[in-house]
């Protein structure tokens, strides 16, 4: 194997200890028992793609491995759980066949890319715009419909399960919310009743959200 092969023969995810995309991935590799380098993205404003891991879509997490470059954590995780050994019982969206899971899930990530867009518009000096004042107003409902759900959704899911892609993104975007001041959520009881049941894994406290040193 060539050197630089060899190097990678440990994968590195690319991504920020601050955000709620890497989390999900950085959650994924601590349950699948996979070790790995962590790469920070120093500039998110950087607009090269090597920053990203070669991401096109300057976005990340991305997972480097001997096999080549994962973008975005979807894909990170379903890596992740490949190389797990055994390989634990993953619930994956794929597997939502009814509107109530898959319109959660869908929502979970969507309000996840919302909050993204919300936190640069800030740092980009369009906090105030009409088009900011929708995407807000999209949060809060997006977060509203899953605080409504949230115990229907997860009596929903397979009892027999070691994780779900559903529950890992839930949590990292309850608890980002609050970690970078973009909503409040102690009115959401449903959903901060789960985050409290799913943070006693080990896995949540080996990826705590913290600012990376620049």
């Amino acid at each position: 194997m060539p050197a630089a092969l060899e190097e990678l023969a440990r994968p590195v995810i690319i991504g920020r200890s601050s955000s709620h995309f890497t989390r999900v991935a950085r959650i994924f590799a601590a349950e699948m028992h996979v070790d790995y380098s962590f790469r920070v993205v120093r500039d998110l404003m950087s607009s090269n793609p090597e920053d990203y891991g070669g991401n096109p879509a300057l976005k990340i997490p991305s997972l480097q491995t001997p096999r080549g470059v994962w973008f975005g954590s979807l894909n990170v995780c379903r890596e992740l759980w490949r190389r797990s050994s055994p390989r634990p019982h993953v619930v994956w969206p794929e597997d939502h066949d009814e509107p109530l899971l898959a319109n959660a899930q869908e929502l979970v990530l969507q309000a996840m890319s919302t909050e993204v867009a919300l936190i640069m518009g800030k740092l980009g000096g369009t906090g105030d715009s009409a088009h900011h004042t929708k995407m807000r107003q999209s949060l809060v409902n997006m977060m509203s419909w899953l605080e409504e759900n949230a115990r229907s959704v997860l009596a929903a899911l397979p009892q027999h399960r070691d994780l779900s892609y559903l529950e890992v993104s839930l949590f990292c975007l309850v608890a980002h919310l609050e970690f970078r001041d973009v909503l409040p959520t102690a009115s959401y009881s449903e959903l901060n009743k789960f985050c409290q049941q799913f943070a006693t894994r080990a896995s949540i406290g080996e990826t705590t959200y913290r600012f990376d040193a620049q």
